[in-house]
């Protein structure tokens, strides 16, 4: 949730990396929108080898969002 990732990087004074939940393109662009926050990444796993997500297009996308 990126709800709960924000929530936590605000409870802390260290860089957060997102892990869990990104299934998608649009779960990619919400984490890109709150980047400037101090939510410096994502981890993606089952999206990756289940085909959900394109790590390349995903990662143009960010670059296109400034992220």
């Amino acid at each position: 949730s990126v709800d709960l990732t924000q929530k936590v990087k605000a409870a802390v004074k260290i860089p957060v990396i997102a892990r869990g939940g990104i299934a998608s393109m649009k779960d990619s662009e919400q984490l890109c929108a709150v980047e400037a926050e101090g939510i410096e990444g994502a981890i993606l796993g089952r999206s990756l080898y289940e085909g959900a997500i394109d790590f390349k297009a995903a990662q143009e996308r960010a670059d296109e969002l400034g992220a």
